[in-house]
């Protein structure tokens, strides 16, 4: 159930950043970060980015793939 919850708050923080890029990186977010969600930012409430933002205070402890990922959310 925790982790439906992490990838519904990645897709729903995903949509945050427009459609179009959504819809190209929202997989690939949720398949690369899912782990570094549930270990560095147990319990952050989804919407309004804040995923995303507790993932970005986290660069230098997240895995390889999801920085990848979260790099290319920014454009």
């Amino acid at each position: 159930m925790k982790s439906r919850f992490i990838l519904f708050a990645i897709a729903a923080t995903a949509l945050t950043v427009g459609p179009a890029l959504a819809a190209t990186t929202e997989a690939a977010l949720m398949k690369a970060c899912k782990a570094d969600v549930e270990k560095l930012c147990p319990g952050v409430p989804m919407g309004g980015g804040k995923i995303i933002e507790c993932l970005k205070k986290h660069t230098d402890q997240m895995t390889v793939g999801c920085a990848k990922q979260l790099k290319a959310l920014k454009g």
